[in-house]
């Protein structure tokens, strides 16, 4: 069973994100992902992104410049259909934990 994570937003809002299984099958749905280096601390976001489709991958150029530069890093995803949540909850999380590969991205303010 995969190992789940609070995160929590600027706005205060807790997500639950899932580590991702990378070789099994995934969803062809919206969702949101983080990329984290896990320690017994928890998470520590380096990315935050969102995609409608999770199953065509298109977060593993970012999973593996993240390893590149971070060494060893893990997926989280939370499922969201809705683009305007994902975006949003996206958002709150850069705003809270100003990843270091999202910079120039993170709202001001």
């Amino acid at each position: 069973m995969s190992r789940q994570y609070e995160l929590a937003g600027k706005s205060g809002a807790r997500y639950r994100y899932t580590s991702l299984e990378e070789d099994r099958f995934l969803p062809p749905a919206g969702a949101n992902f983080v990329i984290a280096k896990i320690t017994k601390e928890g998470p520590t976001v380096v990315f935050a992104g969102e995609t409608d489709n999770l199953a065509n991958q298109s977060w593993r150029t970012s999973l593996e410049k993240a390893r590149a530069a971070y060494g060893e890093a893990a997926i989280l995803t939370r499922l969201n259909v809705t683009r305007a949540v994902r975006e949003a909850e996206r958002t709150d999380l850069i705003a809270q934990h100003e990843p270091p590969m999202n910079e120039g991205t993170a709202p001001k303010g």
